[in-house]
């Protein structure tokens, strides 16, 4: 959690945009809510059979590499080395996610048969289908987190992160004084 609030306190005293500020505090909420939703889920998983069955394990294991990409995400923002993993990883989750609460509300009998739960079926349908509503906000949330991710590392860009924003003016500085000699559609 250091690592977390070190890169919130770096952004506030930078010389950052409140816009930026602003968009790094709504991806540091998602991502709590995320790493909330992931570990309820495997808590419900769990309830259903002490000892996850092999299905179950997998199920976990997802839950516990969208765990790992949310406390990574916090810190992979800002950096350039891993930020395409962090995003690759997080799309990837987000399929999964996906496919499970699909294959949790079309198929829950089924589903509960792979899982092998010791827990009565009606009582067990109930928690698989709290599950799968968490599944739900992890996947829409993953996909909020992808889509701040990309606007920090823009606004990163922009900001003059690594001498970017600086090519970056100049280069829309060019293109203006580039763009006034063309005829009317193109005029700035």
């Amino acid at each position: 959690m250091g690592g977390i609030s070190m890169n919130m306190n770096s952004a506030s005293t930078g010389s950052v945009t409140p816009r930026h500020y602003n968009t790094h505090k709504v991806f540091l909420l998602c991502n709590y809510i995320l790493l909330g939703a992931a570990s309820s889920c495997i808590f419900l998983t769990l309830s259903l059979r002490l000892v996850p069955s092999i299905c179950g394990f997998f199920l976990i294991l997802l839950h516990v590499i969208t765990i790992a990409g949310a406390v990574t995400g916090c810190a992979a923002v800002g950096a350039n080395r891993w930020y395409s993993a962090h995003m690759v990883a997080t799309v990837l989750t987000a399929i999964f996610q996906g496919s499970v609460s699909v294959l949790i509300y079309t198929r829950t009998g089924d589903f509960l048969g792979e899982l092998k739960s010791y827990v009565r079926e009606d009582d067990a349908a109930v928690i698989l289908k709290l599950s799968g509503g968490l599944t739900i906000l992890i996947f829409c949330l993953e996909w909020v987190v992808l889509t701040l991710a990309f606007f920090l590392k823009y606004y990163a860009y922009v900001e003059g992160g690594a001498n970017g924003g600086v090519a970056m003016r100049s280069s829309k500085v060019q293109q203006d004084e580039d763009l006034k000699d063309w005829p009317w559609p193109f005029q700035v």
